[in-house]
């Protein structure tokens, strides 16, 4: 679709400029949201409902956001979903259903990680020997982490660079093998990959009383969390133990805060201090609301993250997350998930949406 192809390339055009002022990112997710309101017929719906049209919606803060639990009941793409490259899933729920984010094209998504990738995690370094603590994207095609890391490697990985995941888990003989390459080459290495596959690893590491001192340069990243996946870990000792077992200054290890129904990932600056500042590039931008009101609560007060997403141009680029965070200087601080009242408004958010988009789901 022509019309597509000149979207796609206005955002490919803003992703891969040094940064943007408020006009030039409102010019661009309005004329985004114009597209998604044309094309995108649940949300279509949904906008017509709230009196939020495009003649009526002046800036990026009025666009309705979707609630993230939308994807998993509703298809919510401008093209035809069944011609999607990828179709990236959220993780299974107590249901089993799957939320679903169709990407007609990867090339939008690939360059929205890989220029994020190399400001924020790479920090100049042109190649870096990679340990991936996570399965590949061919064993877990919907995962859109499987395909961001499996980025990473391909974009800034040596060819040395590896994953350390088999049909056991963490593969620790592996692992053990690479640190030590690492400590008498003096090669710095980076370890990238979920936090609950971090989390396994310090616990086998713990079992075999084995420690690291990693070359300088050396860093890690981890992401996703370890609630359900592993024993829980409050943030201070999960990063006191990866800085203890591998020798790396915890300045040096980087969380990164991502979803699957967003194109575009944040990152912090090392986590010293916890809960460590998250920011993200020129093309994504955060609000923080009151779910009850859809109000933005004041800088400094705990309400739930919007985030808009620029490189979401299929889908919608404003997302309700379920995430509590706090508004500060250059970004905001992640403070878990919704309960109480907020997760009250969220989940009147969701039927909203649903009732405004029933005759258009699936």
């Amino acid at each position: 679709m022509e019309q597509q192809q000149e979207i796609m390339e206005h955002v490919l055009r803003f992703i891969q400029r040094d940064s943007s002022d408020e006009n030039d990112f409102n010019e661009q997710a309005l004329q985004l949201f114009l597209y998604q309101y044309q094309y995108n017929l649940p949300y279509r719906s949904f906008c017509m409902q709230k009196g939020k049209t495009p003649r009526m919606v002046k800036s990026w803060r009025d666009i309705p956001a979707v609630p993230i639990n939308a994807f998993k009941d509703v298809t919510l793409s401008c093209t035809d979903s069944e011609q999607a490259e990828a179709i990236f899933m959220t993780s299974g729920t107590t249901k089993g259903i799957r939320g679903k984010h169709y990407h007609p094209t990867l090339h939008v998504y690939d360059q929205s990680m890989i220029q994020n990738f190399q400001q924020r995690f790479m920090k100049g370094l042109n190649k870096i020997r990679i340990g991936v603590l996570f399965p590949t994207a061919t064993e877990m095609p919907n995962s859109s982490l499987a395909h961001y890391l499996s980025l990473a490697v391909q974009h800034f990985g040596t060819e040395d660079s590896h994953y350390l995941i088999n049909n056991d888990g963490v593969d620790i003989e592996r692992f053990i093998q690479e640190c030590r390459h690492a400590e008498e080459t003096g090669e710095p290495y980076a370890l990238i990959g979920a936090s609950f596959s971090f989390v396994h690893m310090l616990e086998q590491l713990g079992r075999i009383g084995k420690t690291f001192s990693l070359p300088k340069g050396s860093r890690i990243l981890d992401t996703g969390g370890f609630k359900k996946q592993s024993k829980e870990m409050e943030l201070d000792d999960f990063y006191k133990l990866l800085s203890d077992a591998l020798g790396v200054d915890r300045a040096d290890c980087i969380n990164m805060y991502g979803m699957t129904e967003l194109s575009t990932q944040f990152y912090d600056d090392g986590n010293e201090i916890v809960p460590s500042v998250k920011s993200g590039p020129n093309w994504i931008r955060t609000r923080v609301i009151n779910p009850l009101s859809g109000e933005a609560v004041q800088k400094g007060e705990r309400g739930v993250l919007v985030h808009c997403d620029l490189a979401n141009f299929n889908s919608v680029t404003t997302i309700l997350t379920e995430d509590v965070g706090i508004e500060v200087d250059n970004g905001f601080l992640l403070l878990g998930r919704v309960q109480g009242t907020a997760a009250k408004g969220c989940s009147i958010a969701v039927e909203e949406f649903l009732h405004a988009a029933k005759g258009h789901s699936k």
